[in-house]
């Protein structure tokens, strides 16, 4: 198993450092990734804000979006000094608002400016830089378009792409389309694993249960999971078991109760409790009580005052499996 076998994505408005961190009480040894931070938002915005999290989330790598060498260089800089594990260049984002920043997937059409990008990051830290794009673009989508984008990309330094098996249309479709109507294509990412076996491939895309995700660990280094994660995050309560050999899961009961202090912590700073428990609807999906946990949290946390009670309440509303 490498280090990335198994990764959470980055995704827009929803990984940020609490979902992370509750992520992090399911599984030790899954990557995660920071929603997409902007270099502008990084070099001129609330830094901290933006970039803090807690230690417990290692291992933990952050997401850029940017298109400039020498900002890119300057932000890399910036996550060493916030003890980040890895720096990952976004050019699969298909939004319209990334494109008029020139950054994301249309920069699948500028594969030397994306090789500058790397070289001047790497030149920058010591920290792994690598890119998560898509395996095609508009009408530039075929396979030797893809293996030229990755062989110069590759030249610049990156050793390690993530690559969502879906093509992006930049026109036409909206970002949620985009994740689901361009058909998922795993050959092509098999293929690129199989003409550049010196690269670390890792695939995202479409990968809903561990069995899924079993299956390509054959055929690539790794894979990341994305809206299954978040929609049924103990899907990833089994991954640490299964693929590494660690002790089983906690219960679902129990992983709330670890995050009480979190929750009591995130409180006293100010922090309203739906922030934190938008992240938790999905915990109970497929068990008994689950319709009532979610409704239970979302009557009740966005209230004034809203404090762990309503947590050790909504736990009330589900019943707890008998431990054997």
């Amino acid at each position: 198993m490498s280090d990335h076998s198994i990764a959470v994505a980055p995704m827009l408005d929803w990984t940020d450092r609490h979902c992370r961190f509750f992520l992090r009480l399911l599984t030790r040894r899954t990557w995660l990734y920071t929603e997409m931070i902007t270099t502008g938002a990084v070099l001129r915005g609330d830094r901290e804000r933006l970039l803090a999290y807690d230690p417990a989330e290692h291992p933990l790598a952050l997401q850029l979006g940017g298109s400039d060498p020498a900002e890119l260089a300057r932000c890399a800089r910036i996550a060493a000094e916030f003890g980040y594990d890895e720096v990952n260049l976004n050019v699969g984002c298909p939004s319209d608002r990334v494109q008029s920043g020139r950054f994301g997937a249309c920069l699948m059409a500028e594969p030397d400016l994306v090789a500058a990008c790397v070289a001047a990051m790497r030149a920058a830290v010591s920290l792994p830089i690598t890119v998560k794009t898509r395996i095609g673009v508009d009408d530039r989508d075929s396979y030797e378009a893809l293996m030229e984008f990755v062989g110069r990309v590759a030249d610049g330094g990156c050793r390690m792409f993530i690559v969502h098996a879906r093509k992006a249309w930049l026109t036409g479709l909206s970002p949620k389309e985009n994740r689901k109507i361009p058909p998922l294509r795993y050959e092509i990412v098999h293929r690129l694993k199989r003409d550049f076996p010196e690269l670390v491939v890792i695939l995202n895309g479409g990968l809903t249960s561990l069995e899924q995700v079993a299956e390509q660990l054959r055929r690539v280094d790794g894979v990341m999971i994305g809206r299954a994660a978040y929609e049924n995050p103990y899907l990833l309560a089994e991954v640490d078991r299964r693929f590494f050999g660690l002790t089983p899961p906690p219960s679902r009961h129990q992983i709330i109760r670890d995050l009480l202090p979190y929750v009591e912590l995130q409180l006293r700073r100010g922090t309203p409790l739906h922030c934190v428990t938008r992240h938790l609807l999905g915990l109970f999906q497929g068990a008994p009580g689950a319709r009532a946990w979610r409704r239970h949290l979302s009557e009740h946390a966005h209230r004034r005052g809203a404090g762990i009670e309503v947590l050790e309440a909504g736990l009330r509303q589900v019943p707890e499996p008998v431990a054997a």
